[in-house]
């Protein structure tokens, strides 16, 4: 399957699992996962050989339909990613926490 709850988000991101913000930088400094990982959409193409094949990749943007998307993209590509249902948004609106800054690190 090529989704993922916010719950089931929280129990790999605690893990350690990969997770991948596919937004915008600015979108990313508005607010992110803690530990997320910064690769835009349209560059996700040019650096599929960055992803992790060995573990599943969690790819997050806003609310769920760009990285679901990009998920059954990396799926075709041999990558395991899930789409996180609800994106950020969801995953801010369930209490936990959110990462602000001014540049993408």
């Amino acid at each position: 399957m090529l989704h993922a709850t916010i719950s089931e988000l929280a129990a790999a991101h605690a893990d350690g699992a990969p997770v991948i913000d596919i937004r915008e930088p600015m979108e990313y400094v508005g607010g992110h996962v803690p530990g997320a990982r910064l690769i835009p959409m349209s560059q996700l193409a040019s650096r599929v050989h960055e992803f992790d094949k060995t573990r599943v990749n969690y790819l997050i943007c806003a609310t769920g339909n760009r990285s679901e998307a990009m998920a059954s993209f990396l799926q075709r590509a041999g990558i395991d990613a899930r789409s996180v249902d609800g994106g950020t948004s969801a995953w801010a609106q369930s209490g936990r926490p959110v990462v602000r800054g001014t540049r993408p690190a």
